[in-house]
């Protein structure tokens, strides 16, 4: 393999593991409302599973409520019981038009209970970009036996220092973020 490849795989393997921390940390409950909430959430649409965005219109009309308005009536009951049986924590409320989500405020403790596991979510995407950085270089070791020299791997491991460097900054830039989110009432 070329020095070009190991740093292109380690490349990749940061930048999901950012992109990964990223939608995870979109799904964590800030206080205000966002769509992005529901992303994960699923529900029975003719036999198969479909995000709620497939079978409704979602908008955030302000900072405290998520509108769902379903194209079909017959996608009420189960956009409610998918939202119930959730992990949100948060009960629909339905006029017969369009169910409202009402974000409720939360607490200190529940404040500092997100920033913690906000920061775990870090933990995680900072190890793998470690273990990329890692692959990396163990394969760039491998590839003197196979003829490269040793400045060039010394100057591959170098970027490829760098490349961990710039995606820790990033993971950092990213879990700032959404710590402010958290902790502004």
């Amino acid at each position: 393999m070329e020095v070009k490849e190991y740093l292109q795989n380690a490349d990749d393997s940061m930048q999901l593991a950012v992109e990964y921390l990223d939608d995870t940390l979109s799904h964590i409950r800030a206080g205000k409302a966002s769509a992005r909430l529901l992303d994960g959430i699923r529900v029975d649409y003719y036999g198969s599973q479909a995000p709620i965005s497939n079978v409704a219109n979602v908008s955030v009309p302000d900072a405290r409520t998520i509108a769902i308005t379903p194209w079909e009536k017959s996608m009420f009951k189960e956009i409610e019981k998918a939202i119930i049986n959730s992990e949100l924590g948060i009960t629909p409320e339905n006029n017969g038009e369009v169910i409202r989500l009402s974000i409720p405020p939360l607490t200190e403790d529940r404040r500092k209970q997100l920033v913690k596991q906000s920061k775990a979510e870090a933990e995680t995407a900072k190890v793998s970009v470690r273990n990329a950085r890692r692959e990396a270089i163990e394969g760039l070791k491998k590839e003197i036996k196979q003829g490269l020299s040793e400045d060039a791997e010394k100057d591959a491991e170098a970027d490829v220092q760098k490349l961990h460097d710039k995606y820790m900054k990033k993971i950092d830039t990213i879990f700032a973020e959404k710590e402010k989110e958290i902790l502004t009432v």
